[in-house]
């Protein structure tokens, strides 16, 4: 039995970090959040798929940057529909 060398050890997925980072930043940011949280939820959905491919490391990253820029975007989409329904209130 051979010990990996340091080349073959599992590396954290790239995509996985950049998906979090947009998911918690589309939380802050009130309007740009939105086309973060969707970057975020296409990025975490690759990550993901490529963790389980070939077994980076990174998963909650990945899960993460989902769960953040799905709220993010659930928040957002809510807002959007109570203005718009506010709005028709007053007319």
């Amino acid at each position: 039995m051979t010990n990996p060398s340091p080349t073959t050890a599992n590396k954290t997925n790239g995509k996985a970090i950049a998906a979090m980072v947009l998911g918690i930043i589309s939380l802050i940011i009130p309007y740009v959040g939105i086309l973060l949280a969707v970057a975020g939820i296409i990025l975490a959905a690759m990550a993901l798929n490529e963790i389980k491919e070939f077994g980076d490391q990174g998963r909650g990253m990945a899960l993460a940057g989902l769960i953040c820029a799905i709220i993010s975007l659930a928040i957002t989409i809510l807002v959007f529909i109570f203005t718009v329904l506010l709005g028709f209130m007053f007319i």
